[in-house]
């Protein structure tokens, strides 16, 4: 049969679109595969880089630690401040100011368990040393009196007293205020009646123990 008539040879260039969509597929399939970068011609560009951003929760625990270490700081100086404020506290005080009119022994037929300091009514009296008020009101012979037991278990006595100032049960330091100066009870003037009873109970003298402690009302 002549060439155009009737059927076309197989040789023909005429367009197949099957045979097409089959070239451009495979074409595509060799470039990926060789060329996985973008080449600018269709498809999707690459994602940016992504930089590193630090995370909120990360943020948050950097803020605790800083304000625990800013705390821990804080606490430590008030710790020092405490411990200079101690160390510049009296160990020991004397009972109150005033004259020294008579000591510890016999007295006019009797024992005289204590020391005494004279002054004017309303002189302060201090505790001697660090401890607690385990008693204050009145007391015979003394008509009111302030009894103070320390650390050591030694107790200190102040007799004779006009007006009390602490209470009993009261957290004292060495040199804090407990009482006045009076002339109540048995007394022949405005004076301190002053004992020390060690801690097994004994009455003792207080010179020579306030002494030893670095005072006197001498």
């Amino acid at each position: 049969m002549a060439a155009g008539e009737g059927n076309a040879s197989p040789d023909s260039d005429d367009f197949n679109a099957s045979d097409a969509a089959g070239s451009f597929n495979t074409a595509m399939s060799e470039g990926n595969s060789s060329s996985p970068a973008y080449n600018g011609m269709g498809g999707s560009a690459p994602a940016p880089a992504m930089l590193p951003v630090a995370k909120t929760s990360d943020v948050s625990s950097e803020m605790e630690k800083l304000t625990k270490s800013e705390r821990i700081t804080e606490a430590r100086d008030a710790a020092r401040r405490a411990a200079e404020e101690a160390a510049k506290q009296p160990k020991f005080h004397v009972p109150a100011l005033g004259n020294f009119t008579s000591g510890f022994g016999g007295r006019w037929g009797t024992t005289h368990y204590g020391i005494d300091i004279a002054n004017s009514k309303g002189t302060p009296i201090m505790s001697v040393a660090d401890g607690v008020v385990i008693e204050a009101g009145p007391a015979s012979g003394f008509g009111l009196w302030v009894r103070v037991q320390h650390d050591d278990g030694t107790i200190t006595v102040y007799g004779h007293v006009n007006t009390i100032t602490a209470d009993e049960g009261d957290r004292v330091k060495a040199g804090d205020q407990i009482a006045t100066m009076g002339n109540r009870g048995f007394s022949t003037g405005t004076h301190l009646h002053f004992e020390v009873w060690n801690s097994s109970g004994k009455k003792i003298n207080p010179l020579p123990w306030m002494r030893e402690r670095g005072i006197s009302p001498t």
